[in-house]
């Protein structure tokens, strides 16, 4: 049986994880993405719960699979892949001192269909934006690129901007950063 949820497929693939509490064995599913990105950032995380928390609760990113005695999870959100991985289950490739907030000089940009159900959810959370939502003109080319656009801080301070288009128009001045 495979079940279609916008951008993923969900399939069973006939592994049995261990359910520490329990001792039984139970057959999970892992979500089939309609296409595997080919650039899949790998973060390096304190709390995998906690960052699970962020990024699929309050994010809207579907787990497509996970090892929990790992602290490893594979999201997705309409083709934007990221890997979770928690600091000290395996193997990590550090290659510097790992200091908050994590992934300086780098921001996640991720497109979206519209900002404001993500402004809307991180706002119930109480969870504070680091850039608040504006619109931003970016020439691309012979044009320019609208975006309604707004950046957070994720439990280990990566920066993500969430980016909606809103369409496109001639170069009218000065070029935008």
């Amino acid at each position: 049986m495979v079940l279609i949820f916008g951008n993923v497929f969900r399939v069973p693939i006939g592994r049995a994880r261990a359910n520490s509490a329990t001792g039984l064995k139970t057959v999970f599913e892992m979500t089939e993405p309609t296409t595997w990105a080919a650039l899949v950032p790998e973060l390096l995380v304190v709390d995998i719960n906690r960052s699970l928390r962020f990024w699929r609760d309050l994010c809207g990113f579907a787990v497509l699979f996970d090892r929990p005695d790992e602290g490893f999870a594979y999201l997705d959100r309409d083709g934007a892949q990221i890997m979770l991985d928690e600091i000290g289950k395996t193997r990590d490739w550090v290659t510097g001192p790992l200091e908050h907030p994590l992934g300086r000089g780098i921001n996640l940009q991720i497109r979206v269909p519209a900002i404001d159900p993500l402004v809307a959810a991180l706002a119930r959370a109480g969870w504070p934006l680091f850039l608040e939502p504006e619109q931003k003109w970016y020439r691309t080319g012979g044009v320019e690129s609208g975006v309604h656009q707004f950046l957070v801080q994720d439990p280990d301070g990566y920066l993500v901007r969430f980016s909606a288009l809103i369409g496109e128009r001639p170069v009218t001045g000065a070029i935008q950063t």
